[in-house]
């Protein structure tokens, strides 16, 4: 496993991390639960947590959050409130959803105005539903309602499971851009199974895998693991000749043909193959239609890394 550790501004080496954990345990018997998690939140970011079906994320984020106990070992919270917004969050069918923001506030003991429940719901996107009875809204309503009950509680901490995993594709949007905008604010824990949500938000991301933690740190970096260093290079007329001479050079470790005009190129690093591939275009004269790499992203990896594990 790797980690890699936020430091506090001008104190080089010391980490501000708001979640600590260590040695983390919690077991339900046959292989189910978590297992020596040593887990560090950098404040004020976007954590991403990530993992197949059954994998712990949900119990991981309920030890954390204080609503179940831990077998072993300890989580340290440098936070003042740290809130847990379900995936389905479910509310007392009668009440309107102002009603439900106000009373949020007062479990929390925090005092709020109508200008704050109103200011809540409108930042999630459904000021127009503050006086219906939540007991029609639809799931994705649900989980908006249970977002606006938890911000205006002003949290430090925000765990969020699933929050978009019920919303139309512009409810997920929205939701994403709600995150975004909360960087900073607040330390957010974003557990989903949308790895492109993951990647488009979250600035550090944990893998667990059999309720281990495989992996954590900066998001970008885990993308990286997933690249397979490779493209596709279309060229003007036949694409044998290249073919040919790209299985002389020592930094290919793959050629296969595509189409007449197109290979499929791997290299043994990035850089090797975005060099390599223009300078033996351009020695051979051969006219490029295009180079298309394949990008990296958060799934190639965590399919990378779940599979090295279930090994």
């Amino acid at each position: 496993m790797r980690t890699e550790e936020t430091s506090v501004p001008g104190t080089p080496g010391v980490p501000d991390n708001v979640i600590t954990t260590d040695g983390l345990t919690r077991s339900y018997g046959d292989g189910a639960g978590v297992f020596d998690i040593d887990l560090a939140v950098p404040r004020g970011r976007v954590f991403g947590l990530v993992g197949p079906n059954g994998a712990g994320k949900t119990t991981l984020l309920s030890v954390i959050a204080g609503m179940r106990e831990a077998g072993r070992g300890s989580v340290d919270l440098a936070a003042g409130r740290t809130l847990l917004c379900p995936d389905v969050p479910d509310f007392e069918p009668w009440l309107t959803a102002a009603e439900v923001v106000r009373l949020s506030a007062e479990v929390a003991g925090v005092p709020v105005t109508g200008r704050d429940v109103a200011d809540a719901l409108e930042r999630v996107g459904i000021p127009e539903s503050a006086d219906r009875r939540n007991g029609r809204f639809s799931r994705g309503m649900r989980q908006r309602l249970g977002l606006a009950a938890a911000l205006v509680c002003r949290p430090d901490v925000l765990i969020l499971d699933e929050p978009a995993s019920g919303l139309d594709p512009q409810g997920r949007v929205d939701v994403l851009d709600l995150i975004t905008s909360l960087r900073g604010e607040c330390t957010i824990i974003l557990a989903s199974h949308l790895l492109g949500d993951v990647q488009r938000v979250c600035d550090d991301v944990a893998v667990l895998v059999r309720g281990r933690l495989v992996y954590q740190g900066p998001t970008a970096a885990i993308a990286d693991q997933g690249r397979p260093n490779a493209w596709h290079v279309r060229v003007r007329g036949s694409a044998e000749r290249l073919a040919q001479a790209l299985r002389e050079q020592d930094w290919v470790t793959r050629v296969a043909p595509v189409e007449e005009d197109c290979v499929y190129v791997e290299a043994v690093d990035a850089e090797s193959g975005e060099l390599g591939l223009p300078r033996l275009l351009a020695g051979s004269r051969t006219p490029l239609v295009s180079m298309n790499g394949f990008e990296a992203d958060l799934e190639s990896a965590f399919l990378s890394l779940t599979n090295r594990t279930d090994r």
